[in-house]
């Protein structure tokens, strides 16, 4: 029984110590954090005043993240934090702003990924959870699974303490008059991928899903490998776009598989998956590398973008 016990204690002490290892390391001062605000067909015309309002968001949003990192914070921390404030901004098909379902319903999806160690969190389908990135990520760090739908996702939220709100809360005017006009249109998804200055790399996505959409629909934001992904060891993507072609592409984990068994680089995987296998006006993917580089790769005529550095840049674009 000493034996056994000692055996124990000595394997206890060797997965601490290893986990110690994995997860205490030393900062470097360097940072790169990426946005997406969704792609589409976006008026090179639109009224200066909606632009702007775009702008300041996405520059305010990108802020946030780019102070986490600079501060010593983790990249998990930053991309939640910065898709929170997405979703609470109704320009954007994410969360306040969620576009509706063809029976007139908001139903809400998202998901969240370390790099570290692969470690996912997701969930589809909300109707009341106010953040559903941040109730991604307990679904990653409370329980022993990665995706929850529906009615069990939003029960699971309101078990953890997460906001909850009325599904009212959702009901923004110019986006029930989208459904009203059927609009087509690819917009809103948001997203946003970190490295920081520990080498870790995550990745976020959180979108209302495809305006006038089935109730039940549920597209690559809240899948792993399709929507969001990350691993330190290449690369870290969110995406944006038509949900449905990003899932039999496995596009962000793609973007992974070309760099770890082809040997591309992160521009080279990026432009293959969004230009080669994806068709024209499809979406578009942000991406960051382990090494902190970064691409943002669309093949529609826009995505709502942005980019933040160590190095000092700090960039908002809309169209090409």
């Amino acid at each position: 029984m000493k034996i056994f016990l000692i055996s124990v204690s000595l394997t206890i002490i060797l997965i601490l110590f290893t986990a110690e290892l994995f997860y205490s390391q030393t900062p470097n001062g360097k940072y790169t954090i990426v946005i997406h605000g969704g792609a589409g067909s976006m008026d090179v015309n639109m009224d200066e005043s909606i632009k702007q309002q775009y702008m300041k968001s996405l520059s305010e949003a990108l802020t946030i993240g780019k102070e986490i990192l600079e501060n010593g914070g983790g990249s998990l921390d930053a991309v939640e934090q910065v898709v929170r404030y997405l979703e609470d901004d109704s320009l954007f098909n994410a969360g306040r702003g969620a576009v509706f379902t063809s029976a007139g319903t908001n139903e809400l999806d998202a998901s969240i990924m370390d790099g570290r160690d692969l470690s996912s969190g997701a969930v589809a389908g909300v109707t009341k959870i106010k953040n559903p990135i941040s109730l991604a990520r307990l679904v990653k760090e409370k329980t022993a699974h990665i995706l929850f739908a529906g009615e069990g996702a939003d029960e699971l939220g309101v078990e953890l303490g997460v906001e909850i709100v009325d599904p009212s809360y959702f009901f923004v005017y110019q986006r029930y008059e989208d459904l009203q006009k059927k609009m087509e249109k690819i917009k809103g998804t948001v997203g946003c991928v970190a490295i920081d200055q520990y080498g870790n790399i995550s990745a976020a996505t959180s979108t209302g899903g495809l305006t006038g959409k089935m109730p039940g629909r549920v597209g690559d934001s809240p899948i792993i490998n399709a929507g969001t992904y990350a691993n330190n060891n290449t690369c870290g993507v969110s995406a944006t776009g038509i949900g449905e072609l990003f899932i039999k592409n496995a596009v962000c984990y793609r973007v992974s598989v070309l760099m770890e068994f082809n040997g591309y680089t992160l521009k080279q995987a990026a432009d293959e998956v969004i230009f080669d296998v994806l068709p024209e006006g499809s979406g578009g993917i942000i991406s960051i590398d382990k090494n902190y580089n970064y691409e943002l790769t669309f093949n529609t005529h826009g995505m709502l973008r942005g980019v933040a550095t160590s190095e000092g840049v700090f960039e908002i674009k809309i169209w090409k």
